[in-house]
């Protein structure tokens, strides 16, 4: 008899089960709708375009399913002026946690930029100290109803201001936090005009300090922000690095030829932090059939799935994987691959890593295969 463990693609079900890994989620890009209402109602916040959840919901992912990375930003002056007060992003860390922990993510690194969120007058560490709390928190609240998270959050600051350096430092000062805690840093805002190469001091810092660090390139910009992040900064990952295919020729026999650039990013084994719902949205792909993803993953770059921004992609790890088994015809193998390669490139240490691996997520995914061989036989 032969196995179907390895040919059958999973259902929705099994996808929703899966133990699975998040590297690129942004902490203010996933909100509840409902907790947005009630913070802009705490907090005096009056600019929202609804006031009711569901509303706002279907606002959030119409506006942000412009085509314009520019656009999509603009989304998030909303839920950055809800959270403004320690009580606020302590609540919204605290979700985040919960609500990846139901969807089956078993680890995350969120990011989030405390330079965003002084203007009710907390300092950049009261900031950090804030969603740490709340990340634990949600890991308490996720075991307490049955599931399994850890959390480590990005630094991030923003590629337009100056204060990446401060920023960087930061990070480093808080990466011994209880748990995960702040695992690295990263630079995130509109690429074009902003080369990550501005922000060259606080990369130099970080590798002085044997930091670890992701920077935003590769999405709305070009292969010159590939080359920038990786060569001049340094990165130890790409921020979505989706436009890495520009660099793979495939021709019409269907042989795939690569450039030095795409050659080096798979051969140093370069984790690529995809985000294909929130490509879509933003132009750099114009649908899950023709998303890069396919053929990266065939040519084995180091990539992995991501959510980004799951209020206004309006997606979850599941609804990602969702699109791409139906797309692709991924089997429980390919979630699994996918799963691994992100837990190899994760920010905590190697031994770590290993146990997530060989502790959680093959464990799942073996459990997950195996179930065809309880299922009821047609008499």
């Amino acid at each position: 008899m032969v196995s179907e463990s390895s040919s059958t693609v999973p259902t929705k079900e099994q996808i929703h089960r899966a133990p699975k890994v998040l590297l690129h989620d942004h902490l203010d890009g996933g909100l509840r709708p409902a907790t947005i209402v009630e913070l802009a109602r705490e907090t005096g916040y009056d600019a929202l375009p609804a006031t009711d959840a569901d509303e706002l919901e279907v606002w959030f992912r119409e506006s942000a399913d412009s085509g314009s990375l520019e656009r999509y930003l603009e989304t998030f002056t909303h839920t950055v002026g809800v959270m403004q007060t320690r009580d606020a992003l302590f609540r919204v860390a605290a979700e985040c946690a919960e609500d990846l922990a139901a969807d089956g993510v078993v680890y995350a690194e969120v990011r989030y930029a405390p330079e965003q969120h002084l203007l009710g007058g907390l300092t950049l560490e009261q900031v950090v100290e804030a969603v740490d709390e709340g990340f634990r928190e949600g890991e308490r609240r996720a075991r307490a109803a049955g599931n399994r998270i850890r959390v480590g959050a990005l630094l991030t600051a923003m590629r337009h201001a100056a204060r990446a350096l401060e920023i960087a430092e930061l990070a480093n000062r808080y990466r011994d936090l209880s748990g995960p805690g702040v695992v690295g840093f990263d630079i995130a805002g509109a690429e074009a005009g902003h080369p990550p190469t501005r922000h060259l001091d606080a990369f130099e810092y970080l590798k002085r300090e044997n930091n670890h660090f992701t920077i935003h390139a590769g999405e709305a910009f070009g292969l010159p922000s590939i080359w920038q992040a990786l060569q001049w900064c340094g990165a130890d990952r790409l921020g979505h690095g989706v436009r890495i295919i520009d660099d793979i020729q495939v021709a019409e026999d269907g042989s795939v030829k690569l450039g030095r650039l795409a050659a080096y990013v798979r051969d140093k084994r370069i984790p690529l932090e995809l985000c294909p719902s929130s490509n879509l949205q933003t132009g750099a792909a114009p649908s899950y059939a023709e998303h890069p993803i396919g053929l990266l993953r065939r040519l084995h770059f180091r990539t992995t799935v991501n959510t980004d921004n799951r209020l206004m992609s309006g997606t979850s790890m599941s609804r990602e994987f969702e699109h791409l088994v139906s797309t692709f015809d991924y089997t429980l193998d390919d979630m699994q691959w996918f799963t691994v390669n992100a837990m190899k490139s994760a920010f905590i240490p190697f031994d770590e890593r290993l146990a997530m691996i060989n502790e959680v997520v093959k464990p799942g995914y073996a459990a997950l295969k195996s179930e065809w061989l309880f299922q009821d036989s047609p008499r």
